[in-house]
């Protein structure tokens, strides 16, 4: 009996510290270190003009606390994509940070955000503390992607201004939730569900030539490491929509 354990043992330990370490390697809920700056030309929110493709709705969501990224844009992928951001700094920062949304593009001297002026302040413990932080420009920071959530509000879809009913449909995603990313859309008649697979054109904005007729259904592709779930709207697109138009998907994500 002592021979046996004494044989069993290492095994389990062995496949304990596997486990282990796999489950560092894979964790998505462990802060990553680099550095933030922020716009220098910003006022308090964010920028109307990204490379998302939001507009000024990327100005002012998530009231303001919005930042651009780097390597985190991922080719437009990364948009609405949320982080808890803070700095390292103990005399200076709060262990919260501040939860900012990727409304843009951009790159700094090493750094993964370049966040508003707004959440820039936001990861300092007082007022003053959040001047000292904008003096110096840059600030050694930890990320991690955090679920996005906006009370009371829906995943909608702003119709691109040079949409062109019916033969060029190109919209926006906003209000994008939970923790994984849009991959891919489709538009699919409601009558046959005949599916098209639209286009990224760049951020979050998606556009498709020819779009199917009638009312449509939107499917939305949500997507991380280890899993992959269709999401279809409770509401459809009317069939004669309108550029500049706002739909309410009628879908939480949580």
């Amino acid at each position: 009996m002592d021979v046996s354990l004494r044989t069993i043992f290492p095994f389990f330990a062995t496949l304990l510290l596997l486990q282990t370490l796999s489950s560092a390697t894979t964790c998505s809920d462990c802060f990553i270190s680099s550095k933030a700056a922020y716009y220098p030309d910003s006022d308090v929110q964010g920028t109307e003009i990204g490379a998302c493709g939001f507009g000024s709705f990327g100005a002012t969501i998530n009231g303001g606390d919005v930042s651009a990224a780097s390597e985190l844009y991922r080719n437009g992928v990364g948009c609405g994509a949320c982080y808890q951001v803070r700095c390292t700094d103990k005399y200076y920062c709060t262990d919260k940070g501040v939860n900012v949304v990727i409304t843009d593009q951009g790159s700094g001297p090493q750094t993964d955000f370049i966040l508003t002026r707004r959440a820039f302040s936001r990861m300092a413990q007082t007022t003053d503390a959040g001047a000292s932080l904008l003096a110096r420009g840059v600030v050694d920071i930890e990320y991690r992607r955090v679920s996005c959530s906006y009370p009371n509000k829906n995943i909608t879809i702003k119709i691109d201004e040079n949409s062109t009913y019916p033969h060029y449909l190109a919209f926006v995603i906003r209000y994008q939730q939970g923790k994984k990313d849009i991959t891919a859309v489709q538009l699919c008649e409601t009558q046959n569900f005949k599916c098209k697979l639209l286009d990224r054109s760049y951020g979050a904005v998606w556009t498709t030539t020819s779009p199917p007729s009638g009312p449509l259904t939107l499917r939305m592709l949500f997507s991380d490491d280890d899993d992959e779930t269709w999401v279809i709207p409770v509401n459809n697109i009317p069939q004669d929509w309108k550029h500049g138009e706002t739909y309410d998907t009628g879908v939480q994500v949580n």
